[in-house]
């Protein structure tokens, strides 16, 4: 059963876009087949997986705001079993156009209906905000995962999202959970990182991944190069926190 899992918080910069990339690099590497939708109209898991936002014709923005199908929307990467619903700057007048639709928050649950069985699981890259496109992924979604940055502002808004998720639950998605919290670019040597990182423990408990991702210039690196850290640089502590991390996400899901 497929499991469609969002990418999310309001706070730009504290690694949604590489935990989910990552992420789906190491479940095609242990053999399951991985959906990327990218619902930013920044486009960043795109370039992320080698894709030019500028040539691109097939978007999410298709999908959203044209009714166009979804498997007119995907485009195969270069990773077997990954594939991905890019996201172009068409995306960034989905926030208007999406107003005057009906059922707007739904538009993404009932686009994927058609391509989700496909995939074992279909991971959701969120903007920085908690706008239309957010609301269609956490609609859309089985559960979210929140990655938070290590810094003095981590725990600011973590209030308002869980407060917004709790909304979605009541009103729209009931069935909504929070699947897990990913501490990032955790710097050992800062003693912020580690009261950030205790405090985030007490917060959310056993919802803490217990696998924190380390800052890494390499992790930095791989996007520019159109690559997961899986294929640019296997062997490198970001590499190794990421395949860890993705463990811990598959045990779980047994």
């Amino acid at each position: 059963m497929t499991k469609v899992v969002a990418f999310t918080n309001k706070k730009g910069g504290v690694g949604k876009t590489t935990t989910a990339i990552n992420m789906a690099g190491y479940c095609t590497s242990f053999g399951s087949r991985v959906l990327i939708i990218d619902m930013d109209s920044q486009g960043n898991a795109s370039t992320g997986l080698g894709l030019s936002k500028s040539s691109l014709k097939k978007s999410v923005n298709a999908v959203l705001s044209e009714g166009d199908k979804a498997s007119n929307n995907i485009v195969k990467t270069d990773y077997k079993g990954l594939d991905i619903m890019p996201a172009n700057v068409d995306l960034s007048g989905a926030e208007v156009s999406l107003v005057y639709k009906r059922d707007r928050e739904s538009l993404l649950r009932k686009a994927l209906e058609e391509v989700k069985d496909d995939y074992d699981f279909v991971f959701i890259d969120c903007p920085p905000s908690l706008g239309i496109l957010t609301m269609n992924a956490w609609v859309a979604s089985d559960s979210i995962i929140i990655p938070i940055q290590c810094e003095y502002y981590a725990m600011e808004g973590v209030s308002q999202l869980m407060n917004t998720v709790q909304l979605v639950q009541k009103h729209l998605n009931p069935d909504l959970f929070i699947e897990g919290v990913v501490l990032t670019m955790y710097d050992g040597r800062a003693l912020i990182s580690k009261q950030i990182a205790t405090e985030l423990r007490k917060f959310f408990k056993e919802k803490l991944y217990e696998i924190i991702i380390p800052r890494n210039i390499r992790l930095a690196e791989a996007p520019s190069y159109g690559m997961p850290i899986i294929a640019y640089d296997p062997k490198c502590v970001g590499a190794r926190a990421y395949k860890a991390l993705t463990e811990e996400f598959l045990s779980k899901q047994k």
